[in-house]
């Protein structure tokens, strides 16, 4: 299968610090990889709705949703550009992944299994100088990964408040030119071991 990237931008400010870092990341993937970049403040979803146990579930069409579900089900890297928000995803990246727990029962989609396989990345930046204080961004994604059957190959971390902070962080800079190259694991649930 040739590798298509989804780079969902989750950032309020465009152009931002974590755009800057995946960009240069995305930089390094070989020409014949296909990239799609969705800005989900380009697509905003409309508070989630919960659902999922009632019975009558219906393929979204012709909507920012529509838009959002097909081009994660065609990706088989999906990488997650939030910047670090009160110490998590920013609230449309969040809304965004409520929509998957919808999206497992979305008829002809199989959601799941669909994803079973595939990799979830991150990109973020932060303006702490402890890159621990990402730790629940990184168990988000971890944790989502690993509930799917994902490969996750982890966040590329970078270091930035003003716009154009992270071009001066030269570890995240230098971080980006391989952290796609990566082949990583299976997800695991950290009580998995």
């Amino acid at each position: 299968m040739t590798r298509k990237f989804l780079f969902v931008l989750g950032s309020s400010r465009p152009e931002g610090n974590t755009e800057i870092l995946a960009r240069r990341a995305a930089e390094q993937l070989p020409s014949d990889v296909e990239q799609r970049w969705l800005n989900l403040a380009d697509h905003p979803l409309p508070d989630f709705e919960d659902l999922r146990h009632d019975s009558d579930h219906v393929r979204p069409s012709g909507d920012h949703t529509a838009t959002l579900l097909d081009a994660t089900v065609e990706a088989t890297d999906i990488v997650i550009a939030s910047p670090l928000y009160w110490y998590s995803v920013s609230a449309s990246t969040k809304r965004y992944l409520d929509y998957w727990s919808g999206w497992l029962r979305t008829p002809g989609v199989d959601f799941k299994a669909t994803l079973a396989g595939r990799t979830l990345w991150g990109v973020t930046a932060l303006a702490d100088e402890e890159p621990v204080v990402a730790d629940p961004l990184v168990g988000t994604l971890r944790n989502s990964a690993a509930y799917l059957g994902m490969r996750f190959g982890g966040v590329l971390l970078g270091n930035g408040s003003k716009p154009g902070d992270v071009l001066k962080d030269e570890r995240a800079l230098t971080e980006a030119k391989t952290f796609f190259a990566q082949e990583p694991a299976l997800a695991r649930f950290p009580y998995e071991g």
